[in-house]
């Protein structure tokens, strides 16, 4: 049986590494291991998203949610670069939380982190943006999941932000994101990677 970063897979032998990422006006370092997604070094659509998100920082609220965190490297960029916002980092993986957990630490950052398939541990808090880079191998029912649950735990006028490739159905979930929250644009592309933005806005809701 295969075993996904999107599983908990603490039975994995351990081969930690680190690695250094430059954002913004930082250099942060990570540990990542085996069975968290992309260890050797930060995926480029997690950089496309970072850079969109620093591009539209007016457009950020004061409470984030990094969904399917992976070992840390939204969530903890993005308080490094907002301090006084609250982050709270949620993945299904165990070993990518505790990983997660050492990175925070090592960036000298204070951020919320537990393990949660999907928002099942949320308990009905609500927050300005909820960011994801979704876990495609997962399937289209976990990722759509985040999609659609994410409108339920957005404040109102709180925004949804989706890395994601043309190539592994952008233009689909774009369309479906839109059901649900009865907009959705694309507002980044680049090299086959697209930032969608909803946002939570009773009026144009469609799809509740």
């Amino acid at each position: 049986m295969n075993t996904h970063y999107f599983t908990d897979n603490r039975h994995l032998r351990e081969n930690r590494k680190e690695i250094s990422f430059r954002f913004w006006c930082f250099t942060l370092r990570f540990t990542t291991d085996n069975g968290v997604f992309s260890k050797d070094g930060v995926d480029f659509g997690t950089r496309v998203l970072l850079d969109t998100l620093m591009a539209h920082q007016d457009e950020l609220g004061e409470e984030l949610l990094d969904v399917g965190c992976g070992y840390g490297v939204i969530g903890i960029c993005m308080k490094k670069a907002f301090p006084n916002k609250q982050v709270t980092m949620i993945d299904v993986n165990p070993r990518a939380v505790e990983l997660a957990k050492r990175n925070a630490s090592i960036n000298e950052t204070e951020v919320h982190l537990f393990v949660s398939d999907v928002y099942q541990e949320i308990n009905g808090n609500t927050y300005s943006d909820i960011i994801t880079n979704p876990p495609i191998r997962a399937g289209k029912t976990v990722i759509y999941s985040i999609f659609e649950q994410a409108y339920e735990h957005l404040l109102d006028n709180g925004r949804l932000w989706i890395v994601i490739r043309k190539a592994q159905g952008a233009l689909s979930a774009q369309r479906f994101v839109a059901l649900i929250f009865g907009n959705c644009e694309i507002i980044q592309k680049e090299k086959g990677y697209m930032i969608l933005q909803a946002i939570k806005n009773q009026s144009n809701q469609k799809g509740h």
